[in-house]
């Protein structure tokens, strides 16, 4: 049996691996507060949604195959996390009961293991049967009433009737019936387990059919006819043990397989349920083709810092529809930085199927998604820090493909401005040349006004709003870049000087 909850034609590979710059993705992005809050200390689920997120899917159809799974979770969320109790019961009682099957050499103690293993998962799977019957009409998507609908099929009542005959005969508790042919010498071979004899006759039976029966009885202290014995009884289980191991591993395939799917959909719920008590929103996004350049959005916060803070994030509204490059400038601490961490989120997020923290978004989607954000001086002093952000750069240039997502906050910074800018013009024109989506988060004011100058179509200006005492509003406005940054405000916000009129420059201050 196949799951398919989160691909339609294939089951989640678990050995899939990171993207290469996975790291610098989680780092730049802070991805870890929500992968805790979706995991909630389940480890399991923790790797699992981590691997689902970074792993991008640009089939729009995918893409909506798992947001109408999620939905479905999402309305009936008692159900799905009682789904997920039945595989985690399952590795509970493997784990209490047995060592596993793959340890064990003679047929015998296989068989034996291999059926105490079924017969406990055979009340699973009945259980599995009976949440399908309750509930399987009430999911809408295709993944789950395809599951529920194969539930039913593969766990019909005959179905379960013939395995529970069989685990019953298994047990041998009226013993083993054995044939076996004799070869030239009189050694035999072609051991077939057979079916088990018929309950004892009684004496009127006898009396009708006299065919006469012969019984040997192996002496208790007779210990080479004993090993003799279980010799033959080995030979005789061995097509069966193996029949059992299989059946037995199918079995555990199956609810490992399940456990893993429903761990990302238990993960979203989690997460769903936390932002409800922080009562903030979300939305299923409107994915859209991969060449087509398009983002717009309404009330988009900041996921990671709303469960780092457990307060409300101010969100922003942008339109850009068409746009491949966005400058964002404007005040020190105004909003920019969170604005494209934001954006970064989000584009995961939609791209693994899940749910946005926003009122609406719509994207195009992207062949991956790439950060590139200042770092902290090289402490082992082997690289100044212009060399390491272009070494940096040039690793990403290597891997990027065209329609990807690049964020850059505040690149190309530790020259000087002139340079810098220079740097930044080249680079970002080469890769928007190459089909590469761009957000650049800069205080490079010679790039940003020379950009503005050239009114190009494909590119937007944003800048962080402030307001005329200085306060910060967080929300990005279409605007043209300014000269300053305003730091000077953060300078009289520490020392608690009077603040400068609007308008002067933080150089100047």
């Amino acid at each position: 049996m196949h799951v398919y909850l989160l691909y339609p034609d294939q089951d989640d590979d678990p050995n899939q691996p990171l993207p290469s710059h996975a790291d610098d993705v989680q780092r730049d992005l802070a991805l870890s507060p929500i992968i805790a809050a979706m995991a909630q200390g389940d480890q399991f689920i923790a790797t699992t949604v981590q691997r689902v997120m970074l792993a991008l899917l640009t089939d729009l159809n995918l893409i909506r195959y798992r947001q109408a799974a999620l939905q479905d979770c999402l309305r009936h969320p008692s159900v799905i996390r009682e789904l997920y109790r039945i595989p985690l019961q399952a590795f509970e009682l493997k784990r209490k009961r047995w060592l596993g099957l793959f340890g064990m050499h003679y047929p015998s103690s296989i068989l034996s293991e291999g059926r105490g293993m079924l017969v406990a998962y055979f009340d699973l799977l009945k259980a599995l049967r009976q949440l399908a019957d309750q509930h399987g009409t009430a999911f809408q998507s295709p993944a789950f009433s395809r599951l529920f609908t194969m539930i039913q099929q593969e766990l019909s009542d005959d179905y379960l009737a013939a395995v529970e005959h069989h685990l019953r005969q298994l047990s041998f508790r009226d013993g083993m019936l054995v044939s076996a042919r004799l070869g030239r010498g009189n050694e035999p071979g072609d051991y077939v387990l057979c079916k088990p004899n018929q309950p004892q006759r009684n004496w009127l039976q006898r009396l009708v059919d006299p065919t006469p029966s012969y019984t040997y009885t192996v002496p208790p202290k007779d210990e080479a006819g004993s090993r003799i014995l279980g010799d033959l009884r080995d030979r005789s289980l061995n097509v069966a043990a193996d029949a059992i191991a299989q059946a037995a591993t199918h079995v555990e395939g199956f609810f490992k397989a399940l456990q893993r799917e429903l761990a990302f959909y238990i993960g979203c719920l989690n997460l769903a349920e936390q932002l409800a008590e922080l009562n903030l929103p979300l939305t299923f996004p409107e994915p859209l083709p991969l060449n087509q350049r398009h983002f717009a959005c309404q009330g988009l916060y900041d996921l990671s810092l709303a469960l780092t803070t457990r307060q409300p994030v101010i969100g922003n509204e942008i339109d850009a529809s068409g746009k491949a490059l966005f400058v964002i400038t404007g005040a020190n601490q105004g909003g920019k930085s969170t604005f494209l961490r934001s954006v970064g989120i989000g584009q995961l997020l939609m791209q693994c199927g899940m749910f946005v923290p926003a009122l609406s978004l719509s994207a195009n989607v992207c062949s991956g998604v790439f950060t590139h954000y200042k770092r902290e001086e090289d402490a082992t002093m082997n690289s100044g820090k212009l060399d390491e952000e272009l070494a940096r750069m040039s690793a990403i240039i290597d891997q990027i493909q065209p329609h990807a997502l690049i964020l850059l906050n505040e690149s190309f910074a530790a020259t000087n401005e002139q340079e810098g800018s220079e740097i930044a013009r080249q680079i970002i024109s080469a890769l928007l040349d190459n089909q590469i989506k761009l957000l650049f988060v800069t205080h490079l004011y010679d790039f940003a006004r020379g950009w503005w100058r050239e009114q190009r179509a494909d590119t937007i200006f944003l800048r962080a709003e402030r307001q005329a005492d200085g306060s910060r509003t967080f929300k990005l406005q279409v605007a043209e870049p300014q000269a300053t940054g305003y730091s000077a405000d953060l300078y009289y916000r520490v020392f608690g000087e009077a603040e400068p009129a609007a308008g002067v420059d933080s150089a100047a201050a």
